[in-house]
This record gives structure tokens, sequence and C-alpha cells, in this order.
């Protein structure tokens, strides 16, 4: 998805465009600037194109093989679990973040 529509050029991260965020030095990481009307844009296209593929699938492709180096293997249906848990827990530190900006008169 970050490359589809043009996503990492709007971006316009100082990052090779495979660059995933892991082992970034803090200074890398205080370098993301994004616009709101950026972040939005992108979170709309991801999620029409999560649900569009969430419902393409059949209770069958969940039991799908996806990974074979893990013991036991990861099934579609677990790898998508571990998405979510993923995302979940982003959702919780950015609500942290903006808790943590919030005046005591906007709480």
């Amino acid at each position: 998805m970050w490359t589809a529509n043009g996503w990492a050029e709007r971006f316009a991260l100082p990052f090779s465009i495979d660059a995933t965020g892991y082992d970034q030095t803090p200074d890398e990481v205080a370098a993301v600037r994004a616009s709101a009307d950026i972040l939005a844009g992108y979170f709309e296209d991801v999620n029409t194109r999560t649900i569009s593929y969430l419902r393409s699938l059949a209770d069958r492709d969940l039991d799908r093989v996806i990974d074979n180096s893990f013991v036991p293997a990861v099934t579609l249906g677990v790898r998508l679990m571990s998405v979510l848990a993923d995302e979940l827990q982003h959702a919780g530190q950015a609500a942290l973040v903006r808790g943590s900006m919030l005046r005591d008169d906007e709480l």
C-alpha cells in the first residue's frame, strides 16, 4: 500500500522507499513530518483497500498457510489477528500521545 497511488512520494520522507521504521534512530524518527490531509488521505485509501480485501475472503481462506518459517506455520487468519493487535496498539499509543498534549480544560 505504501508504494501504491503515489503515497510514498506524497509523504516525501527522507528515507528509502522500503524503510519500515525498524532500527531507525530517534533523529530519523523526528524527521518524519506529514500534514493532516496527507495522513487522512492515506488512512482512507488503506481503509478502503483493507475492507475490500477482507470482504473478498471466504472462511476457508483463513486456514491457508502463508508463512512456513514458524512452528506451527502461520495461517492467514493468525496473521490477520496479529496485524489487528498491532494496529490496536498503535491506536492506543496515538490516543496516549493525544491525551498527553491536551490541556486540563480539554480533558
